[in-house]
């Protein structure tokens, strides 16, 4: 039940407990801030014009691209 609950997602993308912690709630910040920008500029325009789809385009590498690199990496010294 432990593993289930707070280590097979972590591991499945190659990374321990605390790393993904500290990952997940890196994202998450970003993406609160990328959200409250979207927000003011369906209220507002004029503003914030590129901030959400920078952020999505900033966020993409790190947690698409970076992990499916790890876990390759992880799968051949398992092999």
């Amino acid at each position: 039940m432990f593993y289930r609950l707070f280590l097979r997602h972590p591991h499945s993308v190659g990374e321990g407990y605390f790393e993904h912690q500290r990952r997940a709630l890196q994202f998450a910040g970003s993406l609160l801030a990328g959200g409250m920008a979207c927000f003011v500029h369906g209220l507002i325009p004029a503003l914030f014009l590129q901030t959400g789809s920078r952020t999505v385009s900033r966020l993409y590498e790190p947690m698409v691209i970076s992990r499916n690199s790890r876990v390759a990496v992880r799968r051949k010294l398992a092999q």
